[in-house]
């Protein structure tokens, strides 16, 4: 397959793609848009790069949102997209996807996800942003050609159609700075940026809105499942980072050299 990233672990790796699924079954234009809605889109565009991925989809309506702890526990990276139902996740889910994110589980935080639970609970600010629907022309530069994330990736990438997302963002300063768009009004945004939490790989990027086409790009798909791979860590044993105190500070006082 053009274009197909190769295996990099002796197993399938295992995506879940989250949605919320809300504008998809509420406005018939959105619908129109993304068919199989807003996961089935970004699902094809992680498939049809990585040739070794195992990928099911979970949306907000369904039981513990379908991110039970079964299925988090056989999820190498998740995928989250959420916009007008963030008040809706439950807590008890926000708080186990968290726990797994810290063990070691990769997160993928999309578009408007930047205001969803789980992004500010892991990055600890409000996360807030400038923004503009008018369908601007976003335009995605590299900033970081060799890093994994861009591999294969064309910079600019142009975007026709896309909702502004503009500086400031009330993030942390991201551990890496991998795009950066431009807009039609003169605003920049930092539309890609990496985080570690724990044991976990954490990867935002910003387009892709329901009112627009953007998780059809190709190359926006590349993007996906370029950062599907870099937060995967397939051979990694999940397990929380622990804290080993020691009882007294006779190991350094010299005791059984």
């Amino acid at each position: 397959m053009t274009g197909a990233i190769p295996p990099t672990s002796g197993r399938p790796l295992r995506v879940t793609v989250w949605n919320e699924n809300v504008h998809e079954t509420t406005e018939p234009d959105v619908a129109a848009r993304y068919p199989d809605g807003i996961h089935g889109a970004v699902a094809d565009g992680v498939r049809a790069h990585l040739t070794d991925a195992e990928i099911r989809t979970a949306t907000l309506a369904e039981p513990e949102h379908g991110l039970t702890e079964e299925v988090l526990a056989e999820t190498d990276v998740l995928t989250w997209w959420g916009h007008a139902a963030h008040d809706r996740v439950d807590d008890a889910v926000v708080d186990r996807v968290r726990r797994h994110v810290l063990a070691g589980m990769g997160l993928l935080v999309l578009h408007s996800g930047h205001f969803s639970k789980i992004f500010i609970t892991l990055l600890g600010t409000t996360c807030t942003l400038n923004w503009r629907n008018a369908k601007d022309r976003e335009l995605v530069w590299t900033v970081a050609p060799t890093h994994p994330i861009a591999e294969g990736v064309p910079s600019p990438i142009d975007i026709p159609e896309q909702e502004m997302y503009g500086e400031y963002f009330d993030i942390p300063t991201p551990e890496e700075l991998i795009f950066v768009s431009s807009f039609s009004g003169g605003e920049v945004f930092r539309s890609g940026v990496t985080f570690t939490r724990g044991h976990g790989r954490i990867f935002y990027f910003s387009p892709g809105d329901q009112e627009y086409p953007v998780y059809h790009h190709p190359d926006v798909r590349r993007v996906l499942a370029n950062g599907v791979r870099w937060a995967a860590q397939p051979e990694r044993a999940r397990g929380v980072p622990e804290i080993h105190q020691r009882p007294t500070v006779d190991w350094f006082a010299g005791e059984g050299r």
